[in-house]
């Protein structure tokens, strides 16, 4: 009996794909939801993926991941239609079946036969961090998307920014807090971050979780006086902030990769967002729907190769794999051009724009979350298999 047999709980209806037949399209357990504060923009891209997926003729299962961390079954050709990401808050009106633990829906899905790739559209910690990597790839399950290790570097944007800062790429000064440090001296704290504020234009900051998403917990401090309410808004989210100088009315430039090995990566963009309001808040992106977002930004050829570049670079130095999303700053008064982040499982929402480039690029969004499939069964088939045994240690 397997381990994924043995976990299996009694009463648990069966993993996705069983009684697919040999040689159909591959089987997809697609997971959405979440812990997190981007819990709803992952109901969002999660259906819309399974839909496209589903609609392209693969067998697809939904496994909904509540506010809990606890896991649910959706029921088979389950579609969210006009639903709100309100309505899954009560997962058992919908006809889901659990709540499960994470390691026992693991073993549900790696029971399955044909076994499926888990589709990953878990957005921002939990599922965006490494942490449910782990736990898929524990079970022996292929998942879209990078491993754990990078997936952990991507989320975490003070981390990130050190890596790339080691290794040329141009990023923005950056000032961290932990809540410790906050809690043990406010004072001393603002008084250091006075001095970073010094070198930024009007000393204007811009303060954000340091793991999360959406642009969750994000504000800019105008002032002095707004440097307090707006660290106490992303430590709701987050134990460490990021401080970083706010350029005045940057361009927001955004690239899109695909593929595996650094040599043979797909890179597309960069496209632009021309926020409504201060930045490209989660108001902008998900409730005022006033953004203007456009797959191909009005930008010289240069400057669009040098965007291409640094995200290969960007993408390549962390280990990413299958997919990303980099974003880039343009500092309207000189033209530098800052690399600002990396999304290891960037939104497939309407207004989202890495399926938005990759269309452009001539890839339809089914096409799309179908070739991130297949890179999953090539990440897994590159993954060492074999178990060592007692003699293989070195004894």
């Amino acid at each position: 009996m397997s381990r994924a047999e043995r976990g299996r709980p009694s009463g648990v209806p069966p993993g996705a794909g069983h009684g697919v037949p040999p040689g159909s399209l591959t089987a997809v357990a697609v997971v959405f939801g979440g812990p997190s504060a981007e819990h709803d923009v992952s109901i969002t891209s999660g259906t819309a993926i399974a839909a496209a997926l589903a609609g392209r003729g693969h067998p697809v299962s939904q496994l909904y991941v509540d506010l809990a961390a606890r896991w649910w079954r959706l029921p088979a050709g389950h579609r969210r239609g006009e639903l709100a990401p309100a309505a899954y808050d009560d997962p058992a009106a919908l006809g889901a079946a659990g709540p499960f633990g994470a390691g026992d829906a693991a073993a549900v899905i790696a029971a399955a036969r044909p076994q499926p790739v888990v589709f990953v559209a878990l957005h921002g910690p939990y599922g965006e961090d490494g942490t449910v990597q782990a736990i898929l790839e524990d079970a022996g399950l292929a998942c879209t998307g990078s491993g754990v290790a990078a997936s952990a570097v991507g989320m975490d944007k003070p981390l990130f920014k050190r890596f790339a800062r080691a290794a040329g790429l141009p990023v923005l000064p950056s000032f961290d807090i932990t809540a410790g440090q906050w809690a043990a001296d406010r004072a001393a704290t603002l008084a250091a971050l006075d001095g970073f504020a010094a070198d930024a234009p009007g000393r204007r900051v811009i303060v954000k979780p340091a793991c999360l998403g959406s642009s969750v917990g994000m504000s800019i401090a105008w002032s002095a006086a707004d440097r307090e309410p707006a660290i106490e808004l992303a430590l709701r989210y987050d134990a460490r902030v990021l401080v970083e100088p706010c350029l005045p009315t940057p361009r927001e430039l955004e690239v899109a990769v695909l593929g595996n090995a650094p040599g043979d990566l797909r890179v597309w963009g960069p496209g632009e967002v021309i926020p409504s309001r201060d930045f490209y808040d989660y108001v902008d992106k998900y409730i005022a729907n006033a953004a203007q977002v456009m797959a191909r930004a009005d930008v010289d050829e240069a400057t669009a190769a040098e965007c291409r570049r640094i995200a290969g670079a960007a993408f390549t130095l962390i280990g990413a794999a299958g997919f990303a999303r980099v974003d880039f700053l343009v500092d309207r008064g000189s033209g530098a051009l800052y690399l600002n982040e990396i999304n290891t499982i960037p939104g497939f929402t309407p207004i989202s724009l890495f399926p938005k480039m990759a269309e452009a690029a001539g890839i339809p969004f089914a096409d799309l979350c179908a070739r991130i499939v297949d890179l999953a069964l090539e990440t897994r088939a590159a993954r060492p298999t074999r178990r060592l045994t007692p003699g293989d240690l070195p004894r």
